[in-house]
């Protein structure tokens, strides 16, 4: 099973909830507490989906993905936002074209894992279309 998803948030409690909903069909999840540690996970070579959290200490959601871009490590990855803000603030502003979709926190797990199965197919048809 690879792990082609990554829950990144720094509540315990959430990424074990997206772990055993992953688990639950078989989808393959890493995880990180931090921005920083996904940007980690990203250098070592991880690519597909990216459930990012926004409000997270030392460096929020929005931090991380500015870094992501700016180090060149956006290509083959989706970001979808996870998180529990009602909509998304001001930080947001020039990262439109990075987020493909914002989840509400709380989630059932059959919309997660109907917009897990949407990406991952959309992810396969990219590297399709790239070879």
């Amino acid at each position: 099973m690879s792990n082609t998803i990554m829950i990144v948030d720094d509540n315990e409690y959430v990424r074990a909830s997206v772990e055993i909903i992953c688990q639950s069909v078989q989808l393959g999840l890493t995880s990180a507490d931090s921005g920083p540690q996904c940007l980690a996970r990203l250098e070592a070579g991880f690519r597909g989906i990216i459930l990012m959290d926004i409000m997270m200490p030392e460096m929020d959601g929005w931090d991380t993905i500015r870094e992501i871009v700016n180090r060149g490590l956006y290509p083959g990855n989706i970001i979808v936002m996870l998180t529990g803000m009602g909509e998304p603030d001001a930080k947001m502003d020039g990262l439109q074209e990075y987020v493909i979709d914002y989840l509400t926190k709380p989630f059932g797990p059959d919309r997660l894992i109907e917009s897990l199965q949407y990406y991952l197919d959309l992810l396969g048809a990219m590297s399709v279309n790239h070879e």
